[in-house]
């Protein structure tokens, strides 16, 4: 990563109700980054912790007949215990009701104010309570918040101000000149987008008359402070600023703030401007993740459909849960959730795959060879192919891990227990060991073994705890359990006459309880990885049995067949090869409301750089596929005449997401 240390954070979360999907997911993600770069012998520090103040706060409190303080000393208790069962590995927990944090919030404040950024005037707009966020009657949509869609109270009321506005063209600036600051590209170019209208300054206070949960403004006994300038400074507070200056200098910058991607403008816009304001320089990059979809619709708890993390981790088990998260999720983009699709990956690429690989080179070096590691062998070609092959996975994960591509880690990991795999049924030591070929079976069993000596240190992060009891089964002593990096890019590691152990089945199949339906995909043949399960389809769009046939004896269609393919104008913000392929090339679109992943054969028609900026059309409602490996989310228009290819696009200047018809 080039830095000397690694500082993590997760946003801190509200305690008005039980965690979801999306805050474990945050987590898990902060927390396989602080795996990884402990592996990397990198001093790490990963934070996390809980909102505890605010209008949503009280209400919740006053809706259960408890003191604010009394809900979240209980809310905050399910925090901890999710992160126990997660086996989250945080090095801190901060809660904003501490006093380590208060202090820190009003010292700021009053520093602040002293200086002149912060002022009092008379308010008048439009406030949201569920974001506890005031609006223009311009920002509103139909009449209601533009961020969560509720409805809003219109308020006027005396308050006090931060100066923002006279850090908007700074900040810009500042953006332009670091686009590693906020990440993914398309996140930066939103905030962009934000600051291209006049930005206003901040109302950072709020009267008791109207809220009294918070934390009191230290100029003015009236108010208390507005709960995002109250929350932001945990990022600081909880490595010692400003007092523990020896602290504060080894962790500060942060690497990573995590974030989801619906409090992009907070993290992108108020927090780069307050830490200006203080003088404290700003974090290195504010990664914005997208979200989890239940099938096709954003969890909503008044839709009924947010996943309870603690159910998931019932049914599969943590590390099950964990994998899935890392390895569905491509950062940056929505990532949808069902049963199904976990099933679908789990007895794909753990049961088959990884647990499979498992249990053939344990129980046959239990067998056939007294349960101890064999003497390192003499290698030939096939031998060779699969070190390469899996220290190549050692290099891109970590290549992957300077990119946040993590997803793709993995699948380049599972690729190397693919090969692994085929080196076993293309050498098949049951065969040696009949023949009694005692020097090929203890090559072929030492490989394997040294395979899943290398994949179980680099998934390790991702499933500690099945990786753990692998390592183990595999005879490595407790100082190896833990691996390190630097070990697992070294083939030959295992000690020959180390004794392995019984593992129970690793990875057991879950048996569906009703066909996965899968889709017929014409895909460039995947070599040398077997390629993986295709995920489950999407609902169809429409029910209709009218006209959804050809006529009989012509090539036509009803308009209601034609209707249900939904196409749309996409911009392409990144475009890159796909690994191992000679025409394929990773598509990243803004379709105006939400972004996706393409993949496309467009090489060698196209260079990836003269795609990015193209806006092309797409069929939006198309169910997902899977192309050696990497989810394809969709499918761009082309016309073609023998070797010669073209993209459709429009004619004029038309915004991402137009409809097309």
């Amino acid at each position: 990563m080039g830095n000397d240390t690694f500082y993590v954070t997760t946003p801190i979360y509200y305690v008005n109700d039980k965690p979801h999907i999306g805050h474990a997911y945050t987590t898990i993600l902060a927390d396989v980054l602080a795996r990884f770069h402990r592996l990397l012998g990198t001093p790490t520090h990963f934070l996390t912790g809980t909102d505890e103040h605010g209008q949503k706060v009280q209400r919740a409190a006053t809706e259960n007949g408890i003191t604010p303080q009394e809900q979240c000393d209980r809310t905050v208790v399910r925090f901890q215990e999710l992160w126990r069962k997660l086996e989250i590995t945080h090095d801190d927990f901060i809660r904003t009701t501490e006093e380590r944090h208060r202090r820190v919030v009003r010292g700021i404040l009053k520093d602040l104010y002293q200086r002149g950024e912060i002022y009092a005037s008379n308010y008048e707009g439009w406030y949201c309570v569920p974001c506890e966020r005031f609006f223009t009657e311009k920002d509103l949509i139909e009449a209601k918040c533009p961020e969560c869609k509720r409805s809003v109270e219109k308020l006027v009321e005396r308050n006090y101000f931060f100066r923002m506005t006279q850090h908007q063209q700074w900040l810009i600036d500042y953006i332009e000149a670091h686009p590693e600051f906020i990440q993914p590209p398309h996140r930066r170019q939103e905030t962009l987008g934000f600051l291209r209208k006049p930005l206003g300054d901040l109302c950072i206070s709020r009267p008791k008359t109207r809220l009294n949960w918070g934390i009191e403004l230290p100029f003015d006994s009236a108010y208390v402070t507005y709960v995002w300038f109250d929350a932001l400074v945990n990022y600081i507070s909880g490595v010692g600023y400003p007092d523990d200056k020896a602290t504060f200098g080894k962790w500060w910058p942060a690497t990573y703030h995590l974030i989801g991607k619906d409090i992009l403008t907070t993290h992108t816009v108020y927090w780069p401007i307050m830490l200006k304001a203080c003088g404290v320089e700003l974090p290195r990059t504010v990664f914005a993740h997208g979200w989890w979809l239940v099938g096709k619709d954003k969890m909503s708890k008044s839709v009924g459909n947010v996943v309870n993390p603690m159910d998931m981790v019932e049914k599969c088990g943590v590390d099950a849960f964990r994998y899935f998260l890392m390895a569905e999720m491509t950062l940056g983009q929505d990532a949808s959730f069902t049963e199904q699709a976990f099933t679908v990956r789990y007895n794909s690429d753990l049961a088959n795959d990884l647990g499979n690989l498992a249990s053939r080179v344990l129980k046959m070096v239990k067998r056939d060879l007294g349960g101890k590691i064999p003497p390192v062998p003499q290698t030939g070609e096939d031998e060779k192919e699969l070190m390469e092959l899996t220290l190549g996975a050692v290099a891109r994960v970590q290549e992957s891990l300077g990119t946040m591509q993590i997803d793709r880690g993995i699948a380049d990991t599972l690729a190397a227990v693919r090969a692994a795999n085929r080196y076993f049924e293309k050498m098949a030591p049951w065969k040696l060991a009949k023949s009694d070929d005692q020097a090929g079976l203890s090559r072929v069993l030492y490989c394997g073994a040294e395979s899943l000596r290398i994949v179980s240190g680099l998934l390790y992060p991702v499933m500690p705890g099945k990786m753990s009891e692998l390592r183990r089964a595999l005879g490595l002593d407790d100082t190896e359990i833990t691996p390190r990096l630097a070990d697992l890019a070294q083939w030959g590691k295992l000690k020959p006459g180390q004794c392995t152990g019984d593992i129970e089945s690793l990875f057991p199949r879950i048996v569906e309880t009703k066909p996965v339906a899968t889709m017929d995909t014409i895909v460039e043949p995947a070599s040398p990885a077997k390629a993986p399960a295709a995920k489950p389809p999407r609902t169809p769009v429409s029910a209709k049995p009218t006209n959804l046939t050809k006529v009989a004896g012509t090539d036509q269609i009803g308009i209601e067949t034609f209707s249900t393919v939904k196409l749309r104008t996409a911009r392409i913000t990144a475009a890159e090869p796909v690994k191992g392929s000679h025409k394929l090339v990773r598509l990243q679109v803004h379709l105006g409301t939400e972004d996706r992943q393409i993949v496309a054969g467009l090489l060698p028609h196209y260079r990836p750089e003269e795609l990015v900026g193209k806006t092309v059309v797409v069929v939006a409602n198309l169910e997902p596929a899977r192309l050696l490996g990497i989810e394809s989310n969709g499918m761009l228009l082309a016309a073609k005449t023998g070797e010669h290819l073209r993209l459709l696009t429009v004619d004029g200047a038309l915004p991402p997401g137009s409809e097309v018809s």
